[in-house]
């Protein structure tokens, strides 16, 4: 379920840089939310340098203003110590992938009622659901072992 998406202007960072970026916060996620590795989704959306403003001005590929803004998913639920860790996780990688001013780095977090997202066209709640069932059961049957 974890999806985020960095909104960056083109011309300003590498394609190394954006392979990172991407790498780790897919880690980061999984280490915030222990969620595993296939759940994860990172994008990177690009616009055009003439078409992304900051503070009124056009960033016309110079670096001198690049300021990412990030938006991630999670589900409803999720304590607020972790959603905290993820603004602040995908912040630092920003400003240390690409060389950015902390300052200017924007994010949002969204969370989603489980019965509104769908994995594989299943409703997240009845897959949680039955994904908790299962845990209780292998619990109890280590427990009864």
């Amino acid at each position: 379920m974890p999806v985020v998406n960095f909104h960056l202007a083109e011309g300003q960072s590498s394609t190394k840089q954006h392979e990172q970026l991407l790498r780790e916060s897919c880690l980061l996620y999984c280490e915030v939310l222990k969620a595993p590795m296939d759940r994860v989704r990172a994008f990177i959306t690009s616009h055009t340098a003439s078409q992304f403003t900051v503070a009124g001005d056009i960033t016309r590929g110079t670096g001198l203003n690049h300021a990412p803004y990030f938006e991630f998913i999670v589900l409803e639920g999720r304590p607020l110590e972790e959603r905290q860790r993820l603004l602040s996780g995908f912040t630092e990688l920003l400003v240390n992938i690409m060389k950015v001013r902390r300052e200017l780095v924007r994010g949002c977090c969204r969370r989603v009622d489980p019965e509104d997202w769908a994995i594989g066209g299943v409703s997240a709640s009845v897959l949680r659901k039955e994904e908790i069932s299962m845990r209780a059961e292998a619990a109890a049957l280590s427990v009864n072992k």
